[in-house]
């Protein structure tokens, strides 16, 4: 449940930065955590659709730019 707490605070923080015109950079931090914290999460629950999910996110989100 850590992990799923996690998540949903940086969510949190994203919308927060987002609502005051935060640095794109700091925004770019953020998700690359958040995609962190997410595949954390998959492999903890050992669901493989949201493995394949993350890893998904992984390799495509722009976190890799």
């Amino acid at each position: 449940m850590e992990e799923a707490r996690a998540v949903l605070a940086r969510l949190e923080r994203i919308e927060a930065l987002d609502r005051t015109h935060a640095e794109p950079g700091v925004v770019l931090d953020e998700l690359r955590e958040l995609v962190r914290e997410v595949e954390v999460w998959a492999k903890r629950e050992r669901d493989p659709r949201a493995e394949a999910a993350a890893q998904l996110l992984a390799e495509h989100a722009i976190v890799n730019v």
